[in-house]
């Protein structure tokens, strides 16, 4: 058993600073690279892709990453864990492999997590008793069994674990809760059980420091921003993990960012939901119990976590289509910038009632004012405001009516207040939307299956 191991975080989500796991491997010692590339509508995007070619479906920035990355892992012996295989995890494996073959990079294994994906056994889920009802309204799946794009179980560290047990060099798993990428290292290096709930929920609430990227080491920070050195060159967050459950995060010295009490509380009560009650399919976390202590600079003491039982459900999110969008803007200035945007909107909203197009919303903000705040947003003194945009969206199954919406906003620039600007990249058009459908499922009807590729 080792000592210690150092997991680092490489992403926070698809999009994100794509120099970060390049840094993360050469900037200093680290035994992991996590990477996580999901977000709940990412699944669906992913499906799509993967419906016009059967060889996408993962995040695109992998292979070209590995070429960067590859050869330095190899030579220090980091091992690479990311859900960044999305929808076809299968083909990002291939993918990877092409990569080592032209780098020279021989003996590379790669273990790829299946059976998250049940988009295509919904028939077979309901059959069994389970209509995957909505989690916030409790209706039945069945409503829009139809119009889904996408439906994955959220799998925890296990099927990891079993990955690396298998003498993976790297674990690209679908859709895995985000904690689950960095606790799998920690079951699997230190023997951890699957009773062990305290230490579980250690490494559980770990992978939810890690998860963000950035937001752990400075980035996104309230408290004293300004103080926070080298933004630009921004170091993510690194997990020194103990066999005890003793945590330390901390970063790279040479890169910038900080990590401090504040940055790891803050990111503590991101996305938790109930604080007593954070549900994996691996445990169930009490964030309550956990306890920081400020080493040093950039290192802090994550300690004292106590944990239960899993469930017996995993989530599962789903995407479907529900109907169709467009947005539009012009901006109003000095004078009476806002007064402008206020009226501009009360006309366009007549000329649509006139025309009888069929919206569910219209919503209308005004950048500047209130797009923030809506009607928080407190009273502007437009004499002090140099401009406004007004920004309008509509949303409705009716594809005619949001397409003619965007035939109504450039008018305004001849037939509405003056001083107006700001109307760039033509009509609006149209854009498909994908609403969110959060479910439990009995873990007895999912089998995650773990194949090794070389």
């Amino acid at each position: 058993m080792k000592e210690k191991i150092r997991i680092a975080s490489g992403q926070g989500f698809w999009g994100d600073l794509i120099e970060a796991p390049y840094y993360q491997v050469i900037s200093g010692q680290i035994d992991y690279l996590v990477m996580d590339y999901l977000a709940e509508v990412t699944m669906s995007i992913l499906q799509k892709q993967k419906n016009k070619n059967p060889k996408l479906g993962y995040a695109s920035d992998i292979p070209e990453l590995m070429k960067r990355i590859l050869p330095v892992c190899k030579e220090k012996n980091i091992k690479i864990i990311t859900n960044g295989g999305g929808v076809n995890p299968e083909s990002c494996a291939e993918a990877i492999l092409d990569v080592a073959r032209s780098l020279s990079v021989n003996d590379l294994k790669i273990a790829v997590v299946l059976g998250d994906n049940i988009k295509d056994r919904i028939d077979d889920v309901i059959a069994s008793g389970c209509e995957l009802n909505n989690m916030e309204t409790g209706e039945s799946i069945l409503s829009v069994k139809d119009k889904l794009l996408s439906a994955n179980v959220y799998f925890g560290a296990l099927p990891i674990v079993e990955g690396l047990s298998q003498g993976a060099d790297i674990v690209i798993t679908g859709r895995t809760t985000d904690t689950g990428l960095t606790l799998a290292p920690m079951i699997y290096e230190f023997g951890w059980k699957e009773n062990d709930y305290d230490l579980l929920s250690v490494g559980t609430i770990t992978g939810h420091i890690l998860e963000c990227g950035g937001q752990a080491s400075g980035g996104n920070l309230l408290a004293d921003w300004e103080s926070v050195p080298d933004l630009a060159n921004i170091g993510f967050p690194i997990a020194e993990a103990y066999p005890n459950g003793e945590i330390i995060i901390t970063k790279h010295e040479s890169l910038g960012g900080k990590v401090s009490f504040e940055t790891i509380a803050e990111q503590l009560v991101y996305e938790i939901g109930d604080p007593k009650n954070y549900i994996t399919p691996d445990c169930v976390a009490d964030f309550t119990t956990a306890h920081l202590e400020q080493l040093s600079p950039n290192r802090v003491k994550l300690f004292g976590v106590k944990g239960t039982k899993a469930t017996d459900f995993y989530k599962v999110s789903c995407a479907y289509s529900s109907g169709y969008s467009a947005v539009g803007s012009l901006t109003y200035s000095w004078p009476q910038a806002l007064t402008k945007a206020k009226a501009a909107d009360k006309i366009l909203r007549e000329r649509l009632d006139k025309l009888n197009l069929k919206f569910d919303e219209v919503r209308t903000e005004f950048v500047g004012y209130n797009s923030c705040h809506g009607p928080l947003a407190d009273n502007i003194d437009e004499e002090k405001i140099n401009e406004v945009m007004m920004r309008v969206a509509v949303r409705g199954n009716d594809y005619n009516s949001i397409e003619r919406f965007g035939k109504e906003i450039a008018p305004l620039i001849l037939t509405g207040p003056p001083c107006v600007t700001g109307f760039a990249g033509g009509r609006p058009k149209p854009s498909e939307v994908v609403a969110y459908w959060p479910a439990l499922i009995p873990k007895k009807l999912v089998e995650p299956k773990v194949i090794l590729f070389s």
